[in-house]
């Protein structure tokens, strides 16, 4: 009775510690939302001490206070961003971005993850250990080489200069030949012993038992790049330029609309989230555990 009695001390007390991460975890999202809902004089009041370090005004707040719930709510900063022609602009940039990337990459992943883990050689062993090598390197090391490449292809100030590096993606190809490792073996052989040929197997045998990954993978790479920053800031011309770099641009004078703006920047990827979160938690559990 008294293990019983600590192990429910212990649970409680696990359960309130990771209660208080979460909601540190999600307070800046919760903070944002609030303050897109807030006049633009009740988030100067509210954040003149951030925004304006070493000033003291009349009518705004000495010390930097996060209140939950708007003294005022309004839409009118939402209203003012979604007929924003930039905001417009950018954000169906982004999608022209990312949309391709996202669909071809794991396109591309998925057939060179099905040669990976299905045929033997020393050749494959050797280029995959150079995949791996390159999964490790940051993509900002890249960045010079996709320049000089896309300058001497004749891309360049084109958005095939963040495309195209961003198609061929090392990380997804690593996670997907994880995967079809640990499909067994004899699944492949009743495959072929039915008269499958590889097609067949990868169309029949290995996309439906990758299903968890696959949505996994295509949400990284949705996200990675719907955040990217980099890339388009070097390689792309102001018009061309994603949602991404929008936010930076919109200055402390229009506080409210830029809180509105990063609660709408946030909705594509939390959508994606919310209709493949167990897929998601299904494929990363599945690439945790050993081989």
């Amino acid at each position: 009775m008294k293990r019983k009695h600590t192990r429910n001390i212990k649970r409680v007390v696990l359960f309130a510690c990771l209660g208080f991460m979460s909601i540190l975890f999600l307070m800046p999202m919760i903070l944002t939302i609030s303050s897109s809902f807030m006049t633009d004089r009740e988030i100067t009041y509210h954040y003149y001490a951030m925004l304006n370090p070493g000033s003291n005004k009349e009518n705004v707040s000495d010390a930097i206070s996060l209140p939950l719930i708007p003294q005022s709510a309004t839409m009118h900063q939402y209203r003012e961003t979604i007929t924003d022609s930039t905001f417009l602009k950018r954000f169906w940039n982004s999608v022209i971005l990312v949309v391709p990337i996202t669909i071809i990459q794991i396109i591309i992943s998925l057939f060179a993850a099905y040669g990976f883990a299905r045929f033997k050689g020393k050749i494959k062993r050797i280029v995959f250990f150079f995949f791996v090598i390159l999964m490790l390197m940051p993509n900002q090391v890249m960045l010079v080489p996709n320049y000089l490449i896309g300058q001497s292809i004749g891309i360049d100030g084109s958005r095939w200069m963040v495309i195209l590096p961003g198609i061929f993606s090392v990380f997804p190809i690593y996670l997907l030949t994880r995967t079809i490792k640990r499909i067994p073996h004899s699944y492949f052989e009743a495959a072929k012993l039915d008269g499958a040929g590889e097609l067949q197997v990868f169309r029949y045998v290995v996309i439906p038992l990758c299903k968890s990954m696959i949505v996994s993978v295509l949400l990284l790479v949705f996200i990675d790049y719907w955040n990217m920053v980099e890339q388009p800031l070097l390689f792309l011309e102001p018009e061309q330029q994603p949602l991404s770099l929008f936010l930076s641009k919109t200055g402390n004078q229009h506080l409210g609309q830029t809180f509105a703006a990063a609660v709408l920047y946030m909705i594509p990827p939390l959508l994606l989230f919310l209709f493949g979160r167990k897929d998601l938690s299904k494929g990363i559990s599945y690439a945790g555990t050993k081989e």
